[in-house]
């Protein structure tokens, strides 16, 4: 015979067939009984937890359901042997079942015996490493102990005390007991679906069981941590931190309390790749970093890719893990983890200038340190970070000089070169990508940028390499839209997003949704067209998503730039909302503002003071805008500075590079600015 408790109360025979109980008062009092756990229980007590005000004849009524229980529980016994299992001691009575017969005994001997396994530190941190030795009987045992539970401890008996009390201590062990044997699965350096432990494994499925304890019980720190343990193990970097930064959000949000220093801890452990979040591994590759699959420098280049919150951490986490590499005095590991964060770049803007400069210095030290007999596939590597990361548009900027700029430019073409000579697909279509980005020069280059997103993409496509597929179409796609060939480049963005959804790139669609927006607004000019209000609706849409895209380079004065573009194409003045962001265009944008408000002179002295546009994707909208000022205010010797500028476009559209926005045909603006120019 055996009792369960965790859920109904039942009895159940030896061969599984139920104990006809009797009614609610019997079962409540076999119930007080199991959880005296041996213990006698006096009369007294037991008239007290069952009646709240209890009748004259409680005692005697107390009696006969134990009488009751007894003729249940011992059908065969002879009418005058004692009982065995519910016996009379003292003042009271006692249950005597072995513990291995009463479910919730033998879910607390579980559970006993698994805290008390070798390797068990007491007060050892649970969240951020591992604190057991691999025990597959304890997980096993656990295993089996939590299924014993049907619901509820006690769940049938209602509106006494003492069951409330013990449910509450019971439901506690319970969570102990799952988050005990998620730390047994960890501790064990399993990371698959089921590893030595059959059903028990360290893999999916202990993350969605942890999934459902976290989603049943959102306030216990512990499991949050667990969760993001399980989900790191199980490689999936980017899952665990926002795991992590939901159950900051959800303790601040509802409790207005900050997480515990254990899940701080925690995230610091995965952004740093800790190596108290492993199994046993090897691959160690220096003093304080080490290489293989879930190193720092891995998880945030997997977290650049998800964008958002996670694209501004990657960032941060990257420039951290080179100068931890930095500190170690070892060149090749520097060189490896500079390296290593082969990202697709597709802005000639750098989201974080200052953090750029800092990487780019470190690759120029390393590659310095290392000379021209380092190996070639790291100094690849080095001069191809120099140049992706010298964005074009910041190393124009009036600080820096021409030499740096050179600089970053023959990086792109000695990484090009190495990667060729090393026949490394993986590294050709990185140093590409810095030959793509030092590629802007002058006005004019659409086509020759077509040409190096086409090989990016054929090398891609041919080596299995569909982050820098995405970027190979989406050259092509600015390419296209540059050269006012609207079809080609929807094809283009379609096929970027097949990739991007195969992937689970979220970035990509942020940046289509730009183009899709971009060809509505060159359509709002053709008869029968959307309107212009349409189109400004489309880049409103876009600008939403932009924001929370972590792209603050490609971000700033997009959205207003795309106004001004859109009232261009329909003869209208320029957009004077002051609350428009202009962002880095707008010392370009400023004189038309100004005219559109009538300001005339404040206009003509802001052309006067703006720059020479950056080289960069937005450098023929800049010139266009230079020029259209210049006519309108009567400056020819702007006018014919932008014309000399702009001649090498003539074919292609202002601001199309972008594939984001369009202010229009360049030939446009260059015969105007030609037309002031030779009447001045």
């Amino acid at each position: 015979m055996r009792i369960d408790v965790l859920g109904a109360v039942r009895a159940l025979r030896d061969d599984g067939s139920p104990i006809d109980l009797g009614g609610p008062r019997h079962r409540e009092v076999l119930s007080r009984l199991v959880a005296a756990e041996g213990r006698m229980v006096t009369t007294d007590t037991l008239v007290d937890d069952l009646w709240t005000d209890p009748p004259v004849r409680a005692v005697g009524a107390l009696r006969t359901f134990v009488a009751a229980l007894r003729r249940a529980l011992e059908p065969d016994r002879p009418p005058r042997d004692p009982p065995r299992v519910i016996v009379t001691e003292g003042p009271g009575y006692a249950l005597r079942l072995p513990r291995e017969d009463v479910d919730v005994h033998r879910f607390q001997d579980t559970l006993a015996r698994a805290r008390r396994r070798p390797g068990t530190v007491p007060g050892h941190d649970t969240l951020t490493s591992p604190d057991t030795v691999p025990a597959p009987d304890a997980v096993a045992d656990l295993g089996a102990a939590l299924k014993d539970w049907r619901g509820p401890a006690y769940a049938d008996v209602t509106g006494a005390a003492w069951a409330q009390r013990e449910r509450t201590r019971l439901e506690e062990l319970r969570l102990e007991a799952v988050e005990l044997r998620a730390r047994l699965l960890l501790g064990s350096g399993e990371s698959g679906e089921s590893g030595d432990f059959g059903d028990f494994g360290a893999g999916a499925g202990l993350v969605a069981e942890l999934g459902a304890h976290v989603a049943e019980q959102p306030w216990r720190e512990p499991a949050w941590g667990l969760l993001a343990r399980a989900l790191y193990r199980a490689g999936r970097q980017a899952d665990a931190l926002a795991t992590l930064r939901r159950a900051r959000a959800m303790l601040v949000d509802q409790l207005g309390l900050d997480p515990g220093a254990g899940l701080r801890r925690l995230e610091t452990d995965i952004l740093n790749g800790a190596a108290t979040l492993e199994g046993p591994r090897t691959g160690w590759s220096g003093p304080g970093v080490r290489l293989g699959p879930r190193t720092t420098v891995d998880l945030a280049r997997t977290l650049a890719l998800a964008g958002g919150d996670a694209l501004v951490h990657s960032r941060r986490d990257r420039l951290a893990a080179i100068q931890a590499a930095e500190r170690t005095g070892d060149l090749l590991l520097t060189a490896r983890i500079i390296g290593a964060y082969d990202v697709p770049a597709i802005w000639s803007r750098a989201d974080d200038p200052e953090q750029s400069r800092a990487v780019v210095a470190a690759a120029e030290r390393t590659l310095a340190a290392l000379g021209p007999d380092g190996p070639a596939d790291l100094s690849a590597r080095l001069l191809a970070t120099v140049a992706v990361e010298s964005r074009s548009a910041d190393l124009s900027a009036a600080e820096l000089s021409a030499a740096e700029l050179g600089r970053a430019q023959q990086a792109a073409r000695q990484a090009e070169a190495l990667a060729r000579g090393l026949a490394d697909p993986a590294l050709l279509v990185f140093a590409l990508n810095g030959v793509f980005l030092q590629s802007f020069t002058r006005p004019g280059l659409a086509a020759v940028r077509d040409g190096i997103g086409a090989e990016i993409l054929d090398v891609a496509a041919r080596h299995e390499l569909p982050n820098f597929a995405v970027l190979g179409r989406l050259v092509r796609l600015q390419s296209a839209s540059a050269l006012g060939d609207l079809d080609a480049a929807a094809s283009h963005a379609e096929a970027a997003e097949r990739v991007a959804a195969a992937t689970e790139a979220p970035l990509v669609p942020v940046l289509t949704g730009w183009f899709r927006a971009r060809a509505t607004a060159a359509r709002s000019t053709e008869p029968g067209g959307p309107t212009a209000a349409t189109a400004a609706a489309h880049y409103r849409a876009a600008e939403n998503a932009l924001q929370r895209a972590g792209m603050p380079g490609l971000h700033r004065g997009l959205f207003a730039l795309a106004l001004l573009g859109l009232r261009l194409l329909h003869d209208r003045p320029a957009p004077t909302d002051p609350h428009l962001d202009w962002g880095p265009y707008r010392p370009w944008a400023r004189p038309l503002v100004l005219l559109a408000q009538d300001r005339v002179e404040e206009a003509r002295t802001a052309l006067a003071a703006a720059p020479e546009p950056a080289r960069d994707h937005m450098q023929e909208a800049m010139w266009c805008l230079t020029a259209r000022a210049a006519v309108r205010l009567g400056e020819p010797g702007i006018a014919a500075r932008a014309g000399a500028a702009l001649r090498g476009a003539r074919a292609e559209h202002a601001g199309a590079a972008s594939g984001m926005l369009t202010l229009g045909p360049v030939a446009r603006y260059l015969a105007e600015a030609e037309a002031c120019a030779g009447a001045g």
